[in-house]
């Protein structure tokens, strides 16, 4: 072997052409959160200042979304105090946008003497000789882009590792932290409404009671990303499958299902007003409007207020199908809804086909008085109207109110007597029964 063109290099020539080499050194203290540039060459003059606070550093190289320049907002900051600190010598890949060139670096970091004081080198490479190596990720991110993160738990010694944030970085990423310090920081990013259950299933208790060795559980929920939305994510937790009962040792994931949720979602809304509306008309049907009164005078009972009911009844309506058929008949159906949901409209309230010509309305918020006169203006209304083909039609209209005292029958049956009273008083008006 021949060694003639190395023998005369030393360890401190090497270490003299490292310096030469590098593109940026800093040195970094990460208890008094400051650094300082020992050298800065080529993009890195310009990315990175000559000094400032250690907490910016890490900031700035890492905690942007991959081979882009745009931030990852605030709240997730709070987690770069234990990205900046290193047990031993630590080496990642960073993908940097800046000025919209892409930068690819290797990043070496050394833990020096003192404590939390580290020595970071960087060094630009040479894009043309990761073609393949980038095509890879982008086959491997394409199959797996709808996981956002990852890592390893360890509940009994209380630890996490391996933690990986797609968004960020193809690779692995330094985080010194506590599994029980991640749990109540990431709660933070859960959809209020959604942070009981959270606690509930990442409780180390709940996760040792019941998952089995090799078993995995999931639930899903509304978690903020990295941009600051919420998101309906899936969170899985696989237990490692070993011979030791008392090993806890975990697999946890974040899944992005937030279009399929939205997907399904919108099916089952679909879904649901298909089984609360009216075929015909496309208002309320009987067993939707019978629930919405039913839950008014349950509210009533809980936290007071007042609720006005009503029944309209078309006048004579079995002459527009005698005289004019069926068809006609429906088309004024839809036309008498379409006249009542147009002026309640402006009201807190809900219409209603109770059955053929008999509609239902609930208005919220009103007092009997005010009720009553609300009822004669739409009885106007409904009499103004000009009906295609037949002309004009009336109605007769009985107004309740409930109260804490009140279930749906008594209720129901006031509203009934009085609109039973409107039409025995010759049609065409509001009678009330309180």
């Amino acid at each position: 072997m021949n060694t003639d063109r190395i023998s005369n290099i030393t360890f401190d020539d090497a270490i003299r052409y490292a310096g030469q080499s590098a593109d940026a050194v800093f040195v970094a203290d990460g208890k008094a959160d400051v650094y300082k540039a020992l050298v800065r060459r080529g993009f890195f003059s310009e990315y990175l200042r000559e000094e400032g606070r250690y907490h910016d550093l890490i900031e700035r190289l890492w905690y942007h979304f991959n081979n882009s320049e745009d931030k990852v907002i605030e709240d997730y900051h709070v987690f770069i105090p234990t990205a900046g600190k290193f047990a031993g010598k630590y080496s990642k890949r960073l993908n940097i946008t800046f000025n919209e060139k892409a930068h690819i670096v290797q990043m070496t970091i050394y833990p020096m003497e003192e404590e939390q004081v580290y020595l970071f080198v960087l060094n630009e490479l040479d894009g043309s000789f990761y073609i393949d190596e980038t095509l890879t990720t982008k086959k491997v991110s394409t199959i797996q882009n709808t996981y956002l993160f990852s890592m390893y738990v360890d509940l009994v010694k209380d630890t996490t590792n391996s933690i990986s944030i797609t968004e960020i970085s193809d690779e692995v990423m330094n985080q010194q932290l506590k599994y029980s310090d991640w749990r109540m920081m990431i709660v933070n990013m859960i959809w209020p409404d959604d942070k009981d259950i959270f606690l509930e299933r990442t409780d180390p208790e709940y996760l040792k009671k019941n998952l089995a060795p090799g078993r995995t559980t999931s639930f899903d929920c509304l978690m903020m990303n990295l941009e600051g939305k919420f998101i309906w994510v899936k969170l899985i937790f696989s237990r490692a499958e070993t011979l030791n009962p008392d090993d806890f040792r975990f697999v946890f994931m974040v899944q992005d299902i937030h279009e399929n949720a939205e997907e399904l979602m919108s099916t089952l809304k679909k879904y649901e007003d298909l089984a609360s509306k009216d075929p015909l008309t496309s208002i309320y049907n009987h067993g939707r409007i019978e629930t919405e009164m039913f839950n008014a005078i349950e509210n009533i009972k809980k936290n007071g207020g007042s609720v006005a009911m009503m029944i309209l009844d078309i006048d004579y309506f079995k002459r527009v199908n005698d005289e004019f058929g069926h068809s006609v008949g429906d088309v004024t159906l839809v036309r008498f809804a379409e006249v009542i949901t147009d002026f309640l409209s402006d009201h807190k309230a809900v219409a209603g086909r109770w059955g053929g010509e008999e509609f239902v309305a609930v208005v919220y918020d009103i007092d009997e008085e005010a009720a009553v006169s609300l009822a004669e203006t739409l009885r106007e209304k409904v009499a103004a109207e000009d009906f295609t083909k037949i002309g004009h039609i009336t109605c007769s209209i009985g107004v309740t109110s409930a109260g804490p005292d009140d279930d749906l029958n008594t209720a129901f049956n006031r509203m009934d007597k009085a609109v039973y009273s409107a039409k025995s008083a010759g049609r065409n008006c509001v009678k009330a029964v309180f």
